[in-house]
């Protein structure tokens, strides 16, 4: 009993410290002879038992012991009333919410409940029931967690039956688990800043930290202390007052929510939709909403609650509010505008006003755009496309009777390419009439002619005729002829070649 009572003495001692002296813990400790983490722990009991400094006059210590450490009442064999363990981990994701806080909430519900220590025993036999993703602590508001699935969806191209695969873009907060899910077409940096441009603007705020893996679209250069963030996303992460936070090389658990969170959208969105045929992105996109909606509204086992309603009651309240206007990607570069009236981007060739051919101008790509300025002035824009070798045309942009560009026209090619001889005129021909506009040919008809500078005339008119029996009719072909010398051998006909008799080898006659 002795050693209670000093015990009770030494608890005095501390909370005179805390309170009238206003001493730090750890300066405490090392005056009365005990650790931080005791004088924590006699705070907390005596926040839990009402007493506050200076003690009530007349306490003797053995009543100073009776409020700190009340007996355990047990009328039965029931012990301590138990604490509801799912909302005591609700709670811990609360900003400034700590296990000490919620014991001294306990506590003055049940005075005759758990001591601390055993508090924090029996919440962390109860969290252990859960997934590790669940355990992790996380605050209200602090971590969205950024990442793609594994798994891709296919969108059909309605045209030409082509299939492309589309990225699926995952976003998960640390606190509720609340996800944001859309397709978008790669990777690419334009597409992953509007993908965080959307996710933010379906949360409706901003969160303190953004936690992406690492890929090249956000993390230039991986490195587990000082990560090199991407330029571009740095300023979509300033721009939104946000920090960005990669994920560490090999840590699973860094990124185990978004994880997680991809499962479930694989489980959830993916699968049920792998036998459907979609035409656009689009159409993904509108046929994912509704099952994510049941994702995010479905109750979580343990926790009793759905994600959209931990959403609401944890993570935002403690959001920043969105800036007046969204980020908005913008790559820009300079191109000259060819003689066909075009520039190119990204290997597609969009049109501008003919007046501006031999001018240098300006590209400004946003995710959805392409802008073509000259000076200040915006001179064109076109819906971006991600179609390499393909045209984009406007008919405002051709010149009337292409008086703007007499110096370049069909008939110019052709009398250019009758100097060099009759095989390489009807292949610029052909060339010219498989173009839905004479000029969308003129940048491979310069190509083709200028071949004969670098081989000769009497090359080019060689590798034209290879190129004709070939069914070629590209600069690429040309040129690949002439680089391997195969206009210099006369080609092989079809007629010469012998080919060994068999039952599976199927005769001309069959493809009629």
């Amino acid at each position: 009993m002795a050693q209670k009572r000093i015990s009770m003495r030494k608890i005095a001692e501390v909370l005179r410290l805390k309170y009238e002296v206003k001493l730090s813990h750890r300066q405490i400790g090392k005056s009365c002879g005990v650790s931080a983490s005791t004088v924590s722990e006699y705070v907390t009991h005596a926040k839990a038992a009402g007493i506050r400094w200076p003690i009530a006059a007349g306490m003797n210590e053995a009543e100073l012991e009776a409020l700190l450490y009340p007996k355990q009442e047990r009328g039965s064999d029931q012990g301590p009333p138990q604490a509801d363990w799912a909302q005591v981990h609700k709670e811990l994701r609360g900003k400034g919410v700590t296990l000490s806080l919620l014991w001294i909430e306990y506590r003055q519900a049940y005075p005759g409940g758990y001591s601390y220590s055993q508090f924090c025993h029996h919440y962390q036999v109860w969290s252990k029931q859960l997934k590790p993703m669940m355990r992790q602590k996380h605050r209200g508001g602090e971590k969205l967690f950024i990442d793609y699935a594994g798994q891709r969806m296919a969108v059909v191209d309605p045209t030409t039956g082509e299939k492309r695969e589309v990225q699926i873009f995952v976003a998960t907060w640390g606190a509720s688990n609340y996800t944001y899910v859309e397709a978008h077409e790669s990777q690419s940096l334009p597409h992953w800043i509007g993908a965080h441009v959307r996710a933010l603007a379906f949360f409706g705020g901003v969160p303190e930290v953004l936690v992406p893996d690492n890929l090249k679209a956000g993390v230039k250069s991986p490195n587990r202390y000082e990560p090199d963030i991407n330029p571009t996303y740095q300023k979509f992460a300033e721009h939104y007052g946000v920090g960005v936070v990669p994920a560490r090389v090999r840590k699973p658990k860094d990124k185990a929510k978004v994880e997680t969170g991809v499962q479930v959208v694989e489980r959830w969105i993916l699968a049920p939709l792998r036998h459907h045929t979609f035409f656009s992105v689009a159409d993904l996109n509108e046929t994912m909403r509704p099952l994510l909606e049941a994702v995010n509204t479905r109750p979580m086992k343990h926790l009793e609650a759905s994600r959209y309603e931990l959403f609401l009651e944890l993570d935002q309240p403690a959001l920043t509010p969105l800036p007046t206007e969204p980020y908005e990607y913008a790559h820009w570069q300079k191109a000259r505008v060819h003689i066909d009236y075009h520039v190119a981007y990204e290997k597609h060739f969009y049109s501008a006003p003919y007046s501006l051919v031999g001018k240098e101008v300006d590209i400004r790509a946003t995710e959805k755009t392409v802008e073509i300025f000259s000076g200040y002035q915006r001179q064109a824009s076109h819906r971006r496309v991600d179609s390499p070798g393909r045209f984009s045309t406007l008919a405002a942009h051709m010149p009337p009777a292409h008086q703007a560009v007499s110096d370049w026209s069909p008939s110019r090619f052709l009398r250019w390419a009758e100097e060099i001889g009759p095989q390489t005129t009807e292949l610029i021909n052909s060339v010219l009439e498989k173009r839905g506009h004479p000029q969308q040919a003129y940048r491979s008809c310069l190509g083709i002619l200028g071949l004969a500078k670098r081989y000769s005339k009497p090359r080019l008119e060689a590798a034209c005729r290879r190129a004709l029996a070939a069914g070629l009719h590209s600069y690429k072909g040309i040129a690949n002829i002439l680089k391997n010398n195969l206009d210099q051998h006369q080609p092989q006909k079809a007629a010469d070649i012998a080919l060994p008799a068999h039952d599976n080898i199927r005769g001309q006659r069959y493809y009629h």
